[in-house]
């Protein structure tokens, strides 16, 4: 398998997601702007996608894959299917239980997430969550589904799934804002309509790629079985590991609700934005070179381990770091030409530039966790990533400290900026001490030929940024026009630079 073909593919498929997303916010932007009442939406969305990220995507594929991987390479079909069995049982039942627990205690939930909330908009976030907490369950088995495609190396349908809760939730508020009242609870009932879209879509991949799941009626067998007792064991150090940074998000989260209304909302924004490189190149490669790390780990060889991190780390290099001059450079024009209509104003966009600016600081080390922990899950060694994450939150919330009172909403995300760089720093470190992780020859060349290509692009973008009209009153085609215009022509400046350098395609094609 070629390892570059495969992540492009994720990556080109993860682009239709995003920019499907990016439709839903400038949507949800044009309708509804950013007040109390998209606060609460996001409040209360960010809840089941908080148990998401912990559960399903986090903990459980980091605990999950690996054993998966290992079992379909030592065992037989048969031992493979009871073990997918036993774990989607005992899945099933437990997301049950935590979807009505949610249900249950929503107005709790939403009063340690967001206190701050203004009173009416509180009571709305309260019914948002009632209705839209089972979709932590169905995204959840949707990320089993994901888990088994991607060990089985089919990785399409899991990369392009995303886009149906997008297009659900625009559907939704295009049709339903003016029947519901408020009229942001359209944007509620188009992510449940999505959560259900995501998972249909999942089981006849299943059923022609690789094995589909046969859910059981008896929690306790399955609960009971080897296959179960081994993914709860790993799963608890990596529950643990990935609760820290959604603890991070609430504390944040709660924060911002005490701040001028609308800072959950102009995080939010901005957080989209950061989404589509650290979904493109991060989440690709993470799901790349997870099973492929597992199974260098499973056959002992560990060149191929190694090689496996430092193409990764490589490629995070060549493209993560023009993304992150394009977000510090030219942030304003494009939160400008993509958020600036309706009743999303300038103050909106001054708001979110500086949000999005304070993430693209740590954009490279962000996408860079996304590579170096899961070399520590495919050794199923998620203690140290705990241990690592545990000091970053500590570290987080005393710059919060410092960088809330200056800088406001946006010192929110340059502490998560900051803490990812210790994060980033501290799982590279680990891998280099315990002797994991042996980099290639010739970095420094490398890293100083992909620094010095920025120089031409930096310098375009800074240009553009200062000498072309992104004020709404230039007209909306025009913006769109010269912001699609200019970062295709610093996206061909910088592969030219690369390539006047040196840089050939071939450099980072890897073959499994």
């Amino acid at each position: 398998m070629n390892l570059l073909k495969a992540a492009s593919t994720i990556s080109l498929l993860t682009l239709t997601s995003r920019i499907t997303g990016l439709v839903r916010e400038i949507m949800v932007a044009t309708f509804f702007g950013a007040s109390a009442w998209t606060d609460a939406f996001n409040v209360a969305f960010r809840l089941p996608n908080l148990l998401r990220r912990m559960f399903a995507e986090g903990a459980f594929s980091q605990a999950f894959v690996p054993l998966l991987s290992q079992t379909r390479q030592t065992k037989s079909v048969e031992q493979t299917q009871e073990l997918i069995d036993q774990v989607s049982t005992a899945l099933m039942w437990i997301l049950a239980g935590i979807s009505l627990a949610g249900v249950l205690l929503a107005p709790a939930l939403v009063w340690l997430t967001a206190s701050g909330l203004h009173p009416a908009a509180f009571d709305a976030a309260i019914w948002m969550t009632r209705l839209m907490f089972p979709y932590a369950g169905l995204i959840s088995l949707v990320a089993l589904s994901a888990g088994i495609l991607n060990t089985w190396k089919h990785f399409a349908v899991p990369a392009v799934t995303p886009a149906l809760l997008n297009l659900a939730i625009i559907s939704a508020a295009v049709a339903l804002h003016k029947l519901v009242h408020p009229p942001i609870y359209a944007l509620a009932i188009g992510v449940m309509i999505g959560g259900v879209a995501q998972l249909a879509v999942q089981w006849p991949a299943l059923r022609r790629y690789a094995v589909v799941p046969r859910f059981r009626l008896s929690f306790l067998k399955a609960w009971r079985s080897e296959g179960v007792h081994r993914v709860v064991k790993q799963m608890l150090p990596a529950s643990l590991s990935v609760s820290v940074a959604q603890v991070s998000i609430v504390i944040n989260t709660q924060i911002a609700s005490h701040l001028a209304a609308g800072s959950v909302s102009w995080l939010a924004y901005a957080d989209r934005l950061m989404e589509f490189p650290t979904a493109i190149l991060g989440v690709a490669l993470g799901s790349v070179l997870l099973p492929s790390l597992s199974r260098a780990v499973a056959t002992e060889d560990v060149a191929k381990y190694s090689t496996l991190l430092d193409w990764g780390l490589r490629l995070t290099l060549v493209l993560a770091l023009p993304s992150a001059v394009a977000l510090l450079i030219f942030a304003q024009p494009l939160v400008s030409m993509l958020y600036n209509y309706g009743r999303f104003d300038h103050a909106d966009v001054l708001a979110t530039t500086s949000a999005l600016r304070a993430y693209g600081v740590g954009l490279i080390a962000l996408i860079g966790i996304k590579i170096l922990a899961p070399g520590f899950y495919a050794r199923q060694d998620l203690r140290t990533p705990v241990k690592i994450a545990l000091v970053v939150l500590a570290c987080t919330q005393l710059m919060n400290l410092l960088f809330v009172p200056w800088l406001g909403h946006a010192g929110l995300a340059l502490a998560i900026s900051i803490g990812a760089m210790l994060n980033a720093s501290l799982l590279f470190r680990g891998l280099r001490k315990r002797g994991m992780f042996l980099p290639q020859p010739g970095w420094g060349q490398y890293a100083g030929k992909v620094v010095l290509a920025q120089i031409p692009l930096g310098g375009l973008m800074l240009w553009g940024a200062a000498a072309l009209p992104w004020d709404r009153a230039h007209g909306d085609l025009l913006r769109l026009g010269m912001g699609l215009g200019l970062l295709a022509a610093s996206a061909l400046v910088y592969f030219a630079t690369l390539r006047l350098l040196g840089f050939r395609l071939r450099q980072f094609m890897h073959s499994e």
